[in-house]
């Protein structure tokens, strides 16, 4: 029983994420074009940002989605990865780093909804958003080639 309603949540998420959210989002603002291909991010050396998003969507079997992009780049650069609790996480950390979105908000409130087993990671992850640097404003197709350890510790930099 616990299995199908994982299922079942699991399928809402995507639903509230894909279907809802981001066509708001891009009805809302014009995001920079993300200008890389997946071969140009896979050509990129090894350790920067761009090489390992490819890894990271390779290693996952996920297609690159350039108005997506930047989303997974917060994976790889806040190290959460794509399960419902990776994904409940990370938008706890971005509310927690002053990052105020419907797509933010709406995934945090779902997951307090769904998902009490992740509370307390939940509530983690939020704490350390707090204590983060802010990288809303970052240029992500400039960081690209940059080394993903630098951005990291530019980030959680205490």
């Amino acid at each position: 029983m616990k299995k199908h309603l994982k299922k079942y949540r699991t399928a809402g998420l995507i639903f509230l994420t894909h279907k809802v959210a981001l066509p708001i989002v891009k009805l809302m603002r014009r995001p920079i074009p993300f200008r890389y291909s997946e071969l140009e991010l896979y050509m990129l050396p090894d350790g920067t940002l761009g090489k390992d998003l490819y890894n990271f969507l390779e290693q996952r079997n996920l297609p690159l989605l350039k108005h997506y992009a930047r989303h997974d780049i917060k994976h790889v650069l806040l190290g959460y990865d794509t399960t419902d609790e990776g994904e409940a996480c990370l938008q706890c950390f971005m509310l927690g780093n002053g990052r105020v979105s419907f797509p933010v908000l709406a995934t945090v409130g779902y997951a307090l909804i769904t998902m009490p087993e992740y509370w307390s990671r939940m509530r983690s992850a939020y704490r350390q958003g707090r204590r983060c640097s802010s990288f809303h404003g970052w240029p992500w197709n400039e960081l690209l080639t940059e080394p993903t350890v630098e951005l990291r510790n530019r980030i959680f930099r205490q």
